[in-house]
């Protein structure tokens, strides 16, 4: 019966082909509209989530940070200026290591020297200049593709090496990264030149530069050139005195808790005395658990615009069912008068409208699965849907059908058969 049904619906739908198609539009662009805006959500959300990722899903970050008026909640304007007391210095840090032994796998620390331009005669390259200790460089994820790393004894003597990047080596060594190799570099820091050798090129990317390159060109684009932690500290004249570090919490470990524990730890010994400066703690991976939360809520509010189509075409499949069933009174009155049972007729119906959803819904798949990939590719992102969510949208194209067939349908298997076949 459910074939016949089917082949019934067919044959109806197929005698007014223009009516069928405007009725599925409203499907279509419903369907579409769902689809398009989840796979360009899902691509939104999949580059944001790896850019975060990239800065380091396991790094708790730590910031020394104004204190706030415990009565007004706010910041004092006339705060004091820190002073030497007011930073965090290597034996803090290296207590911290020991009294969360197994929780750190490291510690994470950095200096910014400074934004210049590396010079060769007209040649030039913008960097910004830092200095960084193994963790922090092994947090970078630089993908090394000529020459080393810097070692730990180099770290340990702050010598004067330097990694750079190819867009350096492009711009100085016209891309020859193993002539660059053991090649010095000049940088103005404070009036003074300092010069390095160059022992590593890594491969640049936005996540390992500084700075983003979209409105300028590839020959001015400001990437990282990285030195020994103690090499910044010489050069710098501060003292070992760091105004942030970073955790690398070990693998598995509650950041959530980490980072609450190893703030209280801070606040309540190092800084329990002090007057206008405390340390503030938050995790990357309780930030990209925030953000992945605020872009899954803007994709359902979306969605539920996207929703709003879906309904009017529904609304339009109902008006066109019901006008289908006014033009056919004559053909209803007649199957009823041969036998046929109201619920013939309300399944009849129904099919109609459920393969004018189901055929809508599957255009409106390849439509939005069509539009999601250009638009997906004009935003350099990369995201689609799961399998899972196709038959989902394809299924609810089917319950739109039922649901809003039933009452049309409803009303023809009412229909009195003597009246209908008396209809004009």
């Amino acid at each position: 019966m459910l074939l016949e049904n089917v082949i019934l619906a067919v044959t109806g739908l197929m005698a007014n082909k223009l009516r069928t198609f405007l009725t599925m539009l409203g499907i279509i662009i419903g369907i579409a509209s769902v689809i398009g805006i989840m796979n360009v959500a899902e691509g939104m959300k999949t580059s944001t989530m790896s850019q975060m990722g990239d800065m380091g899903a396991n790094v708790i970050s730590f910031f020394v940070t104004q204190k706030m008026d415990p009565d007004t909640g706010e910041f004092d304007e006339n705060v004091r200026d820190p002073k030497e007391k007011d930073f965090f210095t290597p034996k803090l840090l290296d207590e911290l290591e020991q009294q969360f032994a197994g929780r750190i796998s490291a510690i994470s620390l950095s200096k910014s020297i400074t934004e210049t331009k590396i010079e060769d005669g007209k040649k030039y390259a913008n960097v910004s200049l830092e200095g960084l200790n193994n963790a922090a460089i092994k947090n970078k994820k630089l993908n090394i593709i000529a020459g080393r790393n810097i070692t730990s004894d180099e770290q340990e003597d702050g010598k004067k090496v330097i990694l750079v990047s190819d867009r350096l080596v492009n711009n100085l060594f016209n891309g020859d990264n193993n002539s660059a190799l053991g090649q010095q570099i000049e940088a103005v820091i404070d009036n003074k030149y300092y010069s390095y050798t160059i022992v590593g090129v890594y491969e640049y990317s936005d996540s390992s530069g500084s700075g983003f390159s979209t409105k300028v060109s590839q020959k001015d684009i400001k990437t990282g050139a990285y030195v020994p932690l103690k090499c910044a500290v010489k050069q710098l004249r501060q003292g070992e005195l760091y105004d942030s570090f970073d955790i690398i919490a070990a693998v598995g470990e509650d950041q959530g808790a980490l980072v609450s524990e190893v703030t209280d730890y801070l606040n309540n010994g190092y800084y329990a005395n002090n007057d206008a400066y405390e340390a503030y703690g938050y995790s990357m991976k309780e930030e990209i658990k925030s953000m992945e939360s605020m872009l899954n809520t803007q994709t359902y509010a979306f969605m539920a615009v996207g929703a709003i189509s879906l309904l009017v075409g529904g609304i339009g499949v109902m008006n066109i069912m019901v006008v289908s069933i006014t033009e056919r009174t004559r053909e209803i009155g007649t199957r009823k008068a041969l036998g046929a049972t109201d619920g013939f007729i309300r399944l009849q119906f129904i099919t109609e409208a459920v393969v004018v959803c189901l055929i809508g819904g599957i255009i409106g798949v390849i439509t939005g699965e069509i539009f999601g990939l250009v638009a997906n590719k004009i935003m350099n992102t990369t995201g689609s849907i799961s399998i899972n969510g196709i038959i989902i949208c394809v299924v609810f194209s089917m319950v739109f059908g039922v649901f809003f067939g039933f009452y049309p349908a409803n009303k023809a298997a009412r229909l009195n058969p003597i009246e209908a076949l008396r209809y004009e």
